[in-house]
């Protein structure tokens, strides 16, 4: 059974816990390699499941950038330095948090394990780590809330056309205790993703994710009832309402004004967008591409992540997300600038392979990775972490179209 991250060294502690169990001829249930656990998921969700969660948009260019990025920044290790006691701590909008890591916002769970976001929720909650709920959640937010106790939760916002569902939907996670608003700017349009529509797989239509909508008292009036009494007009709502491709900077001003939450966007690439977002006193940015799901052809996040700091990181929190697979790379985007980074796609084929256990041994494996590689790189602590740490080198090949299939998960 795996332990919750604690003070110490969740490295050393979750190696000797695999070792000794190896003693008795047991071996991990669950693959340790990230790239291991993505076939394994494949193996176990449906075809067209599975591409909904591990595909991207377009040719996947983006999704391969984002990993080809992180190898062209490689760690520069310091010799002889006291790494004895390591402190993975950070701070986050006030909050002290055990390690700098966040579950990304990961929608409709419900079609990777009937546990869904509960089973997300519970393993979160045993590590400290703050869960994103998405507004595409397949359980409410306040299902959510009751399964996380008082853990740190964060609330993401698809902003819809309805300015009062929004609202309303910022007025729920107030009410049960989320600690901020995620609002994602980059998908006012669905993305060109060609493994959906090969399967012709959109899970929203098949009625998955669509708690949050179906239980809101704005949703519900605007259909003229509950979707059970009319099922055709509660999809056909949500597909008008979803999103606004004409939401503007003045927009933002609006939706500033209407929370008391911290208030972060998800999805900043340029630093005149990093500028623009501080001055309408947005409290944080996460450097996002959507994990190459949405603008194929955009550059790696990793990329743009000097950039944004350079611009506004003495002026608000950055957080990043796109990519993030092992302690390396949760290394090399802090000593770049962010100040805790965004775990998606792997937690979600855990949740596939084995429900909210699956998560924790993901969230366990990745901390203990983080630990150790720390450690292993002369660090005490994150804070000694900076751009000295890192140099960046040429890729290493010259990347046609098969390279590194292993970059699709």
């Amino acid at each position: 059974m795996t332990e919750p991250y604690a003070a110490g060294s969740p490295g050393l502690r979750r190696q000797m816990e695999i070792y000794q169990a190896g003693r008795a001829g047991i071996t991990p249930a669950q693959p340790v390699s990230p790239e291991e656990l993505g076939r394994k998921a494949e193996h176990t969700l449906r075809p067209e499941v599975y591409d909904y969660l591990a595909g991207g948009a377009g040719a996947e260019d983006t999704m391969r950038a984002n990993r080809q990025a992180f190898r062209r920044w490689q760690i520069v290790p310091r010799a002889l330095r006291d790494v004895a006691g390591r402190a993975l701590g950070v701070e986050i909008l006030g909050r002290r948090l055990p390690a700098p890591l966040l579950l990304a916002p990961l929608g409709v769970q419900g079609i990777l394990h009937d546990d869904a976001e509960i089973a997300v929720a519970r393993a979160a909650r045993g590590f400290g780590v703050p869960f994103i709920l998405s507004t595409v959640a397949s359980r409410t937010i306040e299902q959510v809330a009751a399964a996380m106790g008082d853990a740190p939760r964060w609330f993401q916002l698809y902003w819809p056309r309805d300015d009062a569902l929004a609202d309303s939907f910022i007025g729920r996670a107030e009410r049960a205790g989320y600690d901020a608003i995620v609002v994602t700017v980059d998908t006012s349009l669905f993305a060109w993703r060609e493994r959906d529509l090969r399967n012709a797989y959109l899970p929203f239509l098949h009625g998955h994710g669509l708690a949050n909508y179906f239980s809101d008292p704005v949703f519900r009036d605007a259909i003229g009832g509950g979707p059970e009494a009319h099922p055709v007009r509660a999809l056909e709502y949500f597909g008008e309402v979803f999103s606004d491709p004409g939401r503007t900077w003045e927009d933002l001003a609006s939706l500033r004004g209407r929370t008391r939450l911290p208030l972060l966007l998800k999805g900043i690439l340029h630093p005149d967008d990093a500028r623009r977002a501080v001055d309408h006193g947005v409290d944080g940015l996460i450097v996002s591409n959507h994990g190459g799901r949405q603008l194929d052809g955009a550059l790696a996040a990793l990329d743009a992540l000097p950039r944004v700091v350079d611009a506004v990181g003495d002026r608000t929190t950055i957080l990043f997300d796109s990519g993030i697979r092992r302690g390396a790379d949760v290394l090399k985007a802090v000593a770049l600038g962010a100040r805790g980074v965004l775990l998606g796609r792997p937690y979600g084929f855990g949740l596939a392979v084995n429900g909210e256990q699956g998560v924790s041994e993901v969230l366990a494996n990745l901390l203990a990775d983080v630990d150790l590689t720390l450690g292993l790189a002369g660090c005490a602590s994150l804070a000694e972490l900076n751009r000295s740490s890192l140099v960046e080198v040429p890729p290493p090949c010259s990347a046609p179209d098969s390279f590194c299939n292993n970059d699709l998960i």
